[in-house]
C-alpha cells in the first residue's frame, strides 16, 4: 500500500481495539498463534536474498472448523510457498489459506475511514483544555482533507480518534487458515520462503614476512530483514547458485543427501547438498529482525601461498603497426592458494571477499589488498588479485611489422622488464593472441598455455632489467 503524507496527524486514539480478537458472528472459532507457541524453528538461508523457514507450533484449535491466525511470520513471506501440516496424520484438513498484510497504521486507518466520521481533538492554549470536533474524512490522496462544521479544510492539526479498528486491518502480517480439525491440540508444522534474508562470506588472510605462508580465517555475515525474529533457531546456510523461476513461483526443498559430513574448525558443519554445499551451525542461535550477525566459518594456519607477478599483453596489438605501445606498464600482483587438505584447507569455500594483511617491520598488521572469490570447491586453486607492483614495471615496443595479406601479419616485439627491488623476482609475461599463430623466433623459451595464449617466465635480477624479444605470425581470417 502506498504511504500517505500525513503531516497534520499528531496522534491517534482508537476505541474498541479489542475487536481484533473477536470472532465473526456465526463463523468458525478464531484461534491465534504467536511465536510463544513455537516448539522448534529452523532457517535455511541462501546467499541470494531469501530463506526457507520451518516452524513447529503447539496450538489448541479445538475440533471442527477454526480460523487459525499465525502471527510473528516474516513480512517478506511469499504466500504461494506456504505449507501447513499436522504431526498427526489425518487430524487436520486445510480448507482455505490467506495472507493478510493490510497493516494497521495511521495512514491505513484514515484511508479506511474516507467518507466516515471521526473525532479530532485540538488543544486550546487559552482555555488550557482540548476541544473536540466532529469531522468527516473526505480524502487522504495527497494529505488529509476533512469536513468540519460544514467546511472543507486541510492541514488541520490535532489528535485523531476513531470509534473502532476496521475488521480487515491487522497489526502485523498474518497467515490465516480455515481448518477442519479432528482433535483439539495439534502440533503444526509450517514452512515458507521469505525474502530479506541473506548471508555472505568474508575472509582474512595474514601472510608472513616471506609471502610464503599465511593464516586464513573465514566469517559468515548473516543479515535478517524479513520482518520477523527467530529465537533459538537451527541455522543452515546454502552456498551455490540456486535456480529460481521469475516470479518466485517455485518451492525449495530443505533436504540434504546422505553424504559424509566435514566439520570446519569453528562452529559450522559442512556437507555436500545436491549440487551445492550446506553449512549447519552446531548450536542454536537467535536471528533477530534487522540484525547483522557474524559467526566464525573456518580457521587454517600455515597455508602455503604463491605470489605471482604478471605482465599482460593485448590480442589486438598483433594486427597493426604500433611502435611503442606502452611505457612503464604496471605489473599485476596475485596470490595463488591451493584449496587442498595437503595445504591445510580442502573445504568448500563459499564466495566472498578475501582481505589480505601483512605485518610491517614494527609488527603492526597492514592492509595490502582484497579481492572477491567465487564458490571454490576443494582441490581447486584460489587466485587473489592484490593490486599492481610498485617496483616492477615494463615497456613494450614493436620493432617490426609486415602485412602478408588481407588478414595475415608478422610482427617483432621487445619487452623490457625492470626490477627496482633489492631482491630478484620472476614475472610471468602473458601474451594473448587470436586466430592462427606461430612464434617464429624468441630470445627465450615460451609456453603455449592454450589455443590463444603463450607465456614467458622472465627472471629479473635485483635492481636489474631483462629483455625478451620474439617474432610472431598471425592469421585471423
Amino acid at each position: 500500500m502506498r504511504k500517505l503524507a500525513l503531516a497534520p496527524l499528531l496522534g491517534v486514539v482508537v476505541a474498541g481495539a479489542s475487536a481484533l480478537a473477536q470472532p465473526r458472528s456465526g463463523g468458525p472459532r478464531n484461534v491465534r498463534s504467536t511465536s510463544d507457541q513455537r516448539e522448534e524453528v529452523s532457517i535455511t538461508v541462501y546467499n541470494q536474498n531469501f530463506g526457507l523457514v520451518r516452524e513447529i507450533r503447539n496450538v489448541d484449535v479445538g475440533t471442527g472448523r477454526a480460523a487459525l491466525e499465525m502471527r510473528d511470520v516474516a513480512r517478506t513471506i511469499q504466500p504461494e510457498t506456504v505449507s501447513i501440516k499436522s504431526a498427526a496424520a489425518g487430524a487436520l484438513r486445510v480448507l482455505e489459506q490467506n495472507y493478510r498484510y493490510d497493516l494497521l497504521s495511521p495512514a491505513t486507518m484514515l484511508a479506511k475511514y474516507v467518507g466516515k466520521k471521526i473525532k479530532v481533538y485540538r488543544y486550546d492554549e487559552k482555555l488550557g483544555t482540548e476541544q473536540a470536533f466532529d469531522a468527516e474524512v473526505v480524502s487522504v490522496a495527497q494529505g488529509v482533507v476533512l469536513k468540519i462544521n460544514g467546511e472543507i479544510t486541510f492541514d488541520f492539526k490535532g489528535r485523531f480518534a476513531f470509534p473502532e479498528v476496521p475488521a480487515n486491518l491487522i497489526a502485523q502480517p498474518t497467515l490465516v487458515w480455515l481448518l477442519d480439525s479432528q482433535q483439539p491440540k495439534q502440533k503444526i508444522e509450517v514452512t515458507y520462503i521469505a525474502g530479506g534474508m541473506t548471508w555472505k562470506s568474508d575472509y582474512v588472510l595474514v601472510v608472513d614476512d616471506k609471502d610464503a605462508l599465511a593464516d586464513l580465517s573465514g566469517w559468515v555475515t548473516l543479515v535478517n530483514q524479513s520482518g520477523a525474529s527467530y529465537q533459538n533457531a537451527k541455522l543452515k546456510l546454502v552456498a551455490g547458485d540456486v535456480q529460481r523461476v521469475s516470479g518466485d513461483d517455485r518451492r525449495d526443498y530443505d533436504g540434504a543427501k546422505d553424504e559424509p559430513m566435514k566439520k570446519a574448525e569453528q562452529g559450522f558443519r559442512e556437507e555436500s547438498f545436491f549440487e551445492y554445499h550446506l553449512y549447519t551451525l552446531e548450536q542454536p542461535t537467535s536471528v533477530l529482525d534487522n540484525e547483522q550477525k557474524q559467526v566464525s566459518l573456518l580457521r587454517a594456519g600455515g597455508v602455503r601461498v604463491d605470489k605471482k607477478l604478471v605482465f599482460f599483453g593485448q590480442q589486438y596489438w598483433y594486427r597493426g603497426s604500433y611502435g611503442q605501445t606502452l611505457s612503464n606498464q604496471k605489473v599485476s600482483v596475485f596470490l595463488d592458494i591451493e584449496n587442498t587438505e595437503k595445504n591445510k584447507l580442502g573445504i568448500a569455500l563459499p564466495k566472498g571477499v578475501v582481505r589480505v594483511y601483512k605485518a610491517d617491520r614494527s609488527g603492526a598488521q597492514q592492509f595490502i589488498g582484497e579481492d572477491a572469490i567465487d564458490h571454490t570447491p576443494r582441490d581447486e586453486k584460489v587466485r587473489i588479485k592484490m593490486g599492481e607492483a610498485f617496483d616492477v614495471v615494463g615497456d613494450r615496443r614493436q620493432t617490426d611489422f609486415k602485412s602478408l595479406g588481407s588478414c595475415v601479419s608478422e610482427s617483432a616485439w621487445e619487452i623490457a622488464l625492470r626490477n627496482h627491488k633489492d631482491t630478484a623476482v620472476e614475472v610471468e609475461d602473458v601474451e594473448p593472441v587470436g586466430g592462427d599463430w606461430t612464434v617464429t623466433q624468441s630470445s627465450q623459451p615460451y609456453t603455449k598455455k592454450d589455443a590463444f595464449t603463450f607465456t614467458f617466465a622472465v627472471k629479473i635480477p635485483a635492481r636489474g632489467e631483462t629483455k625478451v624479444t620474439y617474432r610472431v605470425r598471425v592469421k585471423w581470417c
